[in-house]
């Protein structure tokens, strides 16, 4: 599944092609993706201006004229393809199609995991999707939030970071890359984290992201950038991936792998304590 970095390069994307930009005719190829489509779902959008986007944990979430919010959610293989000019013929897993005056956008999604929603912008509090977010990782994260959330836990601190009620957009990627960054071994229990850990975590958290959105994100099977180019972070990655190869920071250590509630988990034993 496409975690932060790729869901915010995607927004990026999909903002050079709609910001401020009337949404001149919407059409949806099917009733639903992972759920049904929201009702009268491409007269809603049609017409409308886009005044922002934002992204919320692993949402886009496009602001409309006339209060509107329109949702976004990437699933395990969707993507948002954009383009100037005219819209091409349409391949099999296109599903939603928006023209401008200058452009397109396709949301093209072979596994149809991915939906999307449509809610009034005071309703945003209380969208189900959205009300139950944790900290967002780029913005919010300070030594005393990170401790707050984390004390008491007894989980391992890597299930922590990847709960979407305490740090949202996190996934297992980056979470890997992070804790390897800190020195901070994935199955230490959250709540006994040393406050000179935390501090590391508050610190390489937003590196590591910071890098892979520079980079594009990191393309695994399905995922591209909206431009059609690959997310390049996979060539920076330290620990995933790579179990049994030498520790690029110790040289000593072997890179291990851990499966933690049906997820790997790769660290250094020697650099992670």
């Amino acid at each position: 599944m496409p975690e932060l970095p790729e869901v915010e390069t995607s927004m990026r994307g999909l903002a050079s092609a709609i910001q401020g930009r009337e949404l001149k005719r919407v059409r949806a190829m099917r009733a639903d993706l992972r759920f049904p489509l929201p009702a009268g779902f491409s007269d809603r959008l049609q017409g409308r201006t886009v005044e922002g986007l934002e992204r919320r944990a692993k949402y886009i979430l496009v602001r409309l004229t006339g209060g509107l919010t329109w949702l976004i959610h990437l699933g395990m293989s969707g993507r948002l393809i954009v383009g100037k000019g005219h819209l091409p013929s349409l391949e099999k897993h296109d599903h939603v199609t928006i023209e401008t005056t200058s452009g397109y956008v396709i949301y093209q999604d072979a596994r149809r995991f991915g939906f999307m929603d449509l809610f009034e912008a005071r309703a945003e509090l209380s969208h189900p999707r959205l009300k139950d977010l944790g900290l967002e990782p780029l913005t919010d994260l300070s030594i005393s939030s990170l401790a707050s959330v984390l004390k008491g836990r007894s989980s391992s601190v890597k299930a922590a970071l990847l709960d979407q009620r305490l740090i949202a957009g996190l996934g297992n990627i980056y979470v890997s890359e992070a804790l390897f960054r800190a020195k901070v071994r994935p199955e230490r229990a959250a709540g006994m984290l040393t406050r000179s850990e935390i501090k590391r975590l508050v610190k390489a958290i937003p590196e590591v992201l910071a890098e892979a959105i520079k980079a594009g994100g990191s393309s695994l099977r399905d995922y591209r950038q909206p431009s059609g180019e690959l997310g390049y972070f996979k060539a920076s990655w330290a620990v995933y991936g790579r179990e049994g190869q030498a520790c690029i920071h110790c040289r000593k250590g072997v890179v291990a792998r851990v499966v933690q509630s049906g997820r790997s988990s790769f660290y250094c034993p020697k650099c992670q304590r």
